[in-house]
């Protein structure tokens, strides 16, 4: 699994905890829908922290709230 692939499963968690619409989100985060998509649909393998800063503004937490998941704990991450 990619960081992509385990903020992408984070994101799809937090959408259906704070039941808010994944357009919603790129509204509230200012990220443009292409790049929400990409990031969605695992075309991204790689992620930026302004982009975990942004989508963590959307959800209205902080970057640690939005990394605060077992997800992120894995061994099974990819960081190459």
């Amino acid at each position: 699994m990619t960081i992509n692939d385990a903020v992408a499963n984070r994101i799809t968690k937090l959408l259906k905890i704070k039941n808010i619409t994944q357009y919603r989100l790129e509204q509230d985060s200012g990220i443009i829908h292409g790049a929400m998509d990409r990031i969605m649909t695992g075309q991204n393998k790689t992620i930026t922290l302004t982009t975990l800063y942004k989508l963590a503004r959307g959800f209205n937490m902080t970057i640690f709230e939005f990394l605060d998941d077992d997800i992120f704990r894995s061994e099974d991450i990819e960081i190459d």
